[in-house]
């Protein structure tokens, strides 16, 4: 049986990250070109930029904030993939999130 894949392809679009792929009749396996790791065709999955993923496309897993107090400030954090919104004085005062896109 022959293997047929591709590569996820990145588009950046406004706030949200995309990639769009083209399927196959006898795929069964396609490969994340962020990680380059191979997946099941109907599994899911987060990658390593904090995208989530299935063999059709990905985009962002999070929320970013867009609208929160003047004199606080909204930080990615890459382990968690989440924004943190703290003061900008005081990394461990968090803040009131008011309006935010994606997810």
């Amino acid at each position: 049986a022959t293997l047929t894949c591709f590569n996820l392809r990145y588009l950046n679009v406004s706030y949200d990250s995309f990639f769009h792929v083209t399927e196959t009749e006898n795929q069964t396996h396609c490969q994340d070109n962020v990680d380059l790791t191979w997946h099941l065709k109907e599994s899911n999955w987060t990658n390593s930029k904090c995208l989530d993923c299935n063999c059709k496309s990905c985009c962002t897993g999070y929320a970013t904030p867009v609208k929160f107090p003047k004199d606080c400030v909204s930080v990615f954090d890459e382990k968690t993939c989440q924004y943190i919104v703290h003061k900008k004085d005081d990394p461990s005062a968090l803040c009131p999130i008011y309006a935010a896109v994606g997810k």
